[in-house]
This record gives C-alpha cells, structure tokens and sequence, in this order.
C-alpha cells in the first residue's frame, strides 16, 4: 500500500476491524517513512456470472433488471425491505456458486421465482404469469393448483 502522502510503499497495519456486516475490514495504517497515518477499506471483490439470454446474447448480470422485477411483482404486498434484500442476496449468492463463468437467463428467472414463492404467493404468481407468459385464465389455475400441493 502506498503512502498518500509521501508515495513511500512501505506501510504497517495499526488496527483492523469489520465494518458493513463483515464484508468490509477497515484498517488504520501508518507509513514507516513520513509516520502519517492513513485508513483503507477492503472488500471482496465478487464477479457474477454473465447471463445468456434465450436468443443466444451474453451480457452481464443486471442486478437492477432484476430487483425491479421482483419489486413490480412485490408491489403492495406487505412484504418487508428486509426480507426482499435478503432474497436478492440469496440470489446472487446461488448464482456466484454456480461457479460458472456463463449462465442461461431462465436459471435467473428461477431462482428469483423460488425467493418470491418463499416471499409471497401472490407476487410469485405475478411474476410467474409474465415471465411463463400466462396467455389464459386455465394457466392461471394450473400454477395455482401446483401452489397449493
């Protein structure tokens, strides 16, 4: 780590700590040539997967596309902010232990319809109906049916 103030490289860690849940250590340095003191943050840096779309384009994970789907289907359920950001977390981390540099688009959709079953029914027959694209009532009745089982 190099000094801000002096550019010297040579540095020693006075204290560390987590911050932000654990995922973030914060540690208070001190450069060995100037003796200025310094804090930096460290993160994991996590890569997640690109997705193939069913039309065969790769692009990279939109984790906006997808909370923005699951909050349409959300909306007016009383559902806690809580719960949905431990959802998307969940998601993501399903999809990180893939392990896999690529995945298909209609894994994505899966796995955000199991957080919404486990969320709220109804949101998850929302979003069933327009991601299975629900074209009658019959449909409707089906997935329904295969909720209450």
């Amino acid at each position: 780590m190099h000094c801000p103030f002096c550019s010297e490289n040579e540095t020693k860690v006075i204290d560390s700590r987590l911050v932000s849940d654990g995922h973030q250590v914060r540690r208070r340095r001190e450069c060995l040539a100037c003796h200025e003191r310094f804090t930096t943050f460290e993160t994991a840096e996590l890569v997640m997967p690109r997705v193939i779309k069913s039309n065969g384009n790769r692009e990279p994970f939109d984790e906006q596309k997808m909370v923005k789907g699951m909050l349409k289907a959300l909306e007016k359920r009383p559902v806690s902010a809580d719960s949905i950001d431990l959802s998307i977390s969940t998601i993501k981390s399903q999809l990180r232990a893939t392990g896999e540099r690529e995945v298909p688009s209609d894994l994505v959709g899966n796995l955000v319809m199991e957080q919404l079953k486990e969320l709220d029914k109804v949101a998850y027959i929302r979003f069933a109906s327009v991601y299975r694209s629900f074209e009658d009532i019959r449909e409707f009745g089906e997935e329904i049916a295969r909720l209450e089982d």
